[in-house]
């Protein structure tokens, strides 16, 4: 853990303005900071309250029952990246490890989407109802020392997903079928595709992205069509059939440049 999160819940403010929060020695992020970070009485540590702002903790006490802590949490979280994935579902063991990195690269929104090309049995994972998707978006969350999740949902078809309102702040869009201002509306597909994702120009200060990626076998024909009405443009990522986990990544990633979001700051 590269930092240790809190529910507001577990949170007191005391009168006197102090900060505190209480770990039973059982719970996974008292054993970390025991056990793991080998911390004691006085020593500090990278915190933060889940959905707030980061800072420091500092352990008061250390007794039988558990970790007294002092929390001094003053920090804005990691802005988000503006950019919302929307992905054929992969394969479960793909999907918690995606979710992970997803969440580490702060992505906005995080859409598993039922593509006519993908194995529909994938659709019935158990990771979105027994708390495995959560856990794996926390995971990412704590790698990158950040506060928020993306958002995740599930849609049921292409043409669904792409009713979805993207637009956020800006008024009167309703759907990717009225491409969004300062939206850019990209999919990766190596087999027809439109140009590649490296001959992209750097986007406008700004500049949102959608992303679509499909399942393992790609795209149907008629969800092509479906993207190109909607305003997305289709591009390679190469000559080799990537994994859907690999792909989404890789996309991302050089999305991610053109926004100029791998510069140090």
């Amino acid at each position: 853990m590269n930092i240790i999160l809190f529910d507001s819940s577990e949170i007191t403010i005391e009168k006197n303005l102090k900060v505190t929060s209480f770990l039973p020695r059982r719970d996974v992020r008292a054993v970390h900071l025991l056990k793991v970070l080998h911390k004691n009485v006085g020593d500090s540590f990278s915190a933060g309250v889940f959905g707030g702002k980061t800072g420091s903790g500092v352990i008061t006490e250390i007794s039988e029952t558990g970790l007294l802590i002092t929390l001094n949490l003053n920090t804005e979280p990691l802005p988000r990246t503006p950019l919302h994935l929307g992905v054929g579902f992969p394969r479960p063991i793909q999907l918690r490890r995606l979710l992970r990195d997803c969440a580490s690269m702060g992505l906005t929104t995080v859409d598993l989407i039922s593509t006519e090309l993908g194995e529909k049995s994938y659709r019935d994972t158990k990771l979105l109802d027994d708390g495995g998707a959560s856990s794996a978006l926390m995971e990412g969350a704590v790698q990158a020392r950040d506060t928020r999740l993306p958002e995740l949902a599930v849609y049921s078809s292409l043409s669904t997903w792409l009713q979805k309102d993207f637009s956020q702040r800006r008024q009167g869009i309703n759907s990717l079928s009225k491409k969004a201002l300062g939206t850019v509306l990209l999919a990766a597909d190596n087999v027809r595709s439109q140009g590649s994702f490296s001959e992209l120009k750097p986007f406008q200060k700004n500049t949102e992205a959608v992303l679509a990626v499909g399942s393992e076998r790609g795209w149907s024909d008629r969800e092509r069509e479906q993207l190109e009405s909607a305003g997305f443009t289709r591009l390679s990522l190469g000559q080799r059939a990537l994994r859907t986990e690999t792909a989404c990544i890789a996309a991302t990633i050089l999305v991610m440049e053109k926004m100029g979001l791998l510069n140090l700051r």
